[in-house]
């Protein structure tokens, strides 16, 4: 019986970019409007993403509205409202388009609106094509339920405050996260199983850029998304002898309570599972139910730092030095339930500050191993 592939979809970037076109469109011509064309620059390709609602505010500035389609993904995205204002700009703009983030739209450490390279490349080239000479506008993007949907990410972990980003490299959104996609990640990991006996397992692009950082040839990294159970199992299949886990703790923790799937829509546990670990490690009560009470495994992690610089202990170091070796332990298990082969583990984590938090004595290991290639 065959299936479907899973359909792909665009980035947020995209729908932004489309809006800010509708809005300018308006702007020059008055008139309604149920799809823009984008130039998605990467890939070169023309698509039409479909406009919501488009209305001039004045004879300065006009609003229009597009929802979130990221095809055959579990992404909390998903028809969300985007909205794009659109003003005539000044004649002093450093550049024709001026980006700035509204509502919804995420804050950098140095207070900077989260709109990453490709997006402000997309809105820039795309609105340009639609300036006379000498005319500018300034665009001011709004994710109205961003600042709410902010809460469901780990964006707060990598310094990024009050809303979602407009990130990604391409205006495409591959179906990561949906079950056909599984195929593709299982025919990635058995192509590198014939050529390494030591491959090294990463959640997502984060884990992927600090890894190549420190050395780790590309060549022998898996991108797993939040498959990690199924390509474990693989890699035991496959005869691989070893993986190294390295990822960001507040994912990769949920492997420590048994969680192989870690996508945040079929399970979560994190602060349950960290609270769990500094009871084992003889956390008293009341930080206990402080650390239980914490916002994100993050702001657990600052809460033990904080603990162990006032109290001289080494709390931190302690429980996620076992939470790691737990990972370990509980993954080569569940590849030898599942598969029947025996794989060793090693674990690697890092924090916020994309700075390794700690290794279990195997994850050193392999890391050194691989670092020597």
């Amino acid at each position: 019986m065959s299936t479907s592939a899973p359909r792909a979809g665009h980035t947020l970037p995209v729908f932004a970019c489309a809006a800010a076109i509708a809005a300018l469109r308006w702007l020059r011509c008055p008139q309604p409007l149920t799809t823009v064309a984008v130039d998605l620059l990467d890939p070169p390709e023309i698509v039409d993403i479909a406009i919501e609602q488009v209305a001039g505010l004045s004879l300065q500035s006009a609003l229009a509205i597009t929802r979130s389609e990221p095809g055959d993904n579990l992404d909390l995205t998903r028809h969300t409202p985007i909205w794009a204002l659109v003003e005539w700009g000044s004649a002093d703009q450093p550049t024709p388009v001026v980006l700035l983030g509204g509502e919804g739209i995420g804050r950098q450490a140095d207070g900077q609106p989260s709109i990453y390279a490709y997006a402000k490349r997309l809105l820039s080239e795309n609105l340009a094509r639609w300036l006379e000479p000498g005319e500018t506008i300034r665009v001011t993007l709004i994710l109205p339920e961003g600042r709410a949907l902010a809460k469901r990410t780990s964006n707060e972990a990598f310094g990024v405050v009050d809303g979602l980003s407009l990130l990604g490299t391409t205006g495409i959104s591959q179906p990561l996260s949906a079950p056909g996609q599984l195929d593709a990640f299982r025919e990635d990991l058995r192509q590198k199983s014939a050529w390494f006996d030591c491959l090294v397992f990463c959640v997502g692009e984060n884990g992927l850029d600090l890894v190549r950082k420190l050395g780790v040839e590309p060549a022998r990294l898996v991108k797993t998304a939040n498959w990690l159970g199924p390509l474990l199992v693989e890699a035991g299949l496959q005869g691989v002898q070893s993986v190294l886990l390295f990822g960001y703790h507040g994912k990769l923790i949920k492997l420590a309570g048994g969680i192989f799937h870690t996508h945040h829509h079929l399970a979560d546990g994190r602060l349950e599972i960290l609270t769990a670990f500094c009871a084992n490690a003889g956390l008293p009560t009341q930080d206990l139910q402080a650390i239980f009470g914490c916002a994100t495994a993050e702001d657990g992690l600052a809460y033990l730092r904080q603990l162990d610089a006032t109290t001289g202990h080494t709390w931190a170091t302690d429980v996620y030095g076992a939470i790691a070796q737990t990972i370990d332990r509980r993954a080569a298990a569940y590849i030898q339930t599942h598969s029947e082969r025996q794989v060793s583990i090693g674990t690697v984590l890092f924090d916020r500050s994309r700075q390794i938090l700690t290794k279990s004595p195997m994850g050193n290991t392999l890391l050194e191993q691989v670092l020597l290639g």
